[in-house]
């Protein structure tokens, strides 16, 4: 069985949300939330409430215990892009690409054996 949360059009580049969905993939749901607590990154707060979102899915709706959950799949997909644009020198303009992200957690119970 298996529980999901997804947070959609997050206004935060996939490049660095990923580097924070990588450091939890595979671990404890515990272990997971103590690294993103503690890690110095701006998507480690979103990646955190999308865990959280997605353990008390799995508590609530399938009736899992919390504290036996495995973080199975965590992925972060690119969202639509907001075109921005910058005055420059000599009445030039440059484009400002604001990417946004959707950040997906997947928890399952751990395997016993």
């Amino acid at each position: 069985m298996q529980a999901k949360a997804v947070a959609k059009q997050v206004r935060i580049a996939p490049r660095k949300a990923r580097l924070v969905v990588d450091l939890i993939r595979g671990k404890n749901v515990g272990e997971a939330v103590a690294i993103l607590r503690h890690t110095q990154r701006g998507a480690s707060p979103v990646v955190e409430k999308v865990l959280k979102s997605a353990i008390a899915n799995a508590e609530h709706n399938y009736e899992m215990d919390p504290d036996n959950l495995v973080i199975s799949e965590a992925y972060v997909n690119e969202g639509q892009t907001l075109k921005r644009f910058r005055p420059r020198a000599q009445g030039r303009a440059s484009k400002i690409n604001k990417r946004t992200s959707h950040v997906t957690v997947v928890v399952s119970e751990k395997k016993e054996g």
